[in-house]
């Protein structure tokens, strides 16, 4: 893999095309994922993948319910997807929507994402190519941690 952060624009909305670098592929990897999603009710496809320590790319659809409270995001598939197989720490995360404008993360996928680094970046990406990088840190400022069960 290359750089993660190879065509990431900060903190403001840019253009983002993959290419093919590392940042290129989880968009790829999150695009696909996408396609894949299972969204009867809202039509609202989101897909994510997320770039483990170890060089593997994971990926997750959001998945409805008729029970709306039981859907399960994008985001939080990859994550228990890259968990349940060993992986704890993160590089990059790729969350790849189907509207024009980027859409960030909802408020429990940035807890969750939290919990594994605060500091790990998050590319928004819509179709359209526009693009918004922010760390989950900037996601989700005063973020609960294990070590506030202690206080």
């Amino acid at each position: 893999m290359c750089n993660p952060y190879e065509g990431v624009t900060d903190a403001g909305v840019g253009h983002v095309m993959p290419g093919s670098g590392a940042l290129g592929e989880l968009i790829r990897a999150a695009r696909e994922a996408r396609e894949r999603a299972y969204v009867p009710y809202s039509g609202f496809r989101v897909g994510a993948a997320v770039l483990g320590r170890s060089g593997r790319i994971f990926t997750g659809c959001n998945v409805e319910n008729a029970s709306y409270g039981a859907t399960v995001c994008a985001e939080r598939t990859a994550f228990v997807k890259a968990i349940s197989e060993g992986e704890r720490q993160f590089d990059h995360v790729v969350v790849y929507s189907s509207v024009p404008q980027p859409v960030s993360p909802c408020g429990i996928c940035r807890q969750f994402m939290s919990e594994f680094g605060l500091d790990t970046p998050v590319t928004m990406v819509s179709d359209g190519g526009a693009s918004v990088t922010m760390t989950v840190r900037d996601l989700l400022p005063s973020a609960f941690q294990p070590e506030d069960l202690s206080r």
